[in-house]
């Protein structure tokens, strides 16, 4: 199945996508259970998250409007989102 067939992002795939998109700020150890921690706490702003939208977007076919992405603040919601777009599809 490829990404755009996908029907669910699960939290570890989306920690990849985050670390290939944005980085990974070496103080942060994104390898822990990072589901609840807001992205601040991370050391991603705004614009990093647009960039994993934009990136999980192509990845996984899926329309999300940056309106959308500005009230996620944690890990588990950027994926509930996602997860929402793909069920609905």
């Amino acid at each position: 199945m490829s990404a755009n067939e996908a029907t669910a992002l699960s939290i570890d795939e989306f920690t990849r996508i985050l670390r290939e998109s944005a980085g990974e700020d070496e103080a942060v150890d994104l390898s822990g259970d990072i589901a609840d921690v807001p992205f601040t706490d991370l050391g991603y702003d705004s614009l990093a998250l647009l960039e994993v939208g934009g990136r999980i977007a192509r990845d996984f076919g899926v329309d999300l409007p940056d309106e959308d992405l500005d009230g996620v603040e944690t890990p588990r919601a950027f994926v509930d989102l996602v997860n929402a777009v793909l069920s609905a599809r």
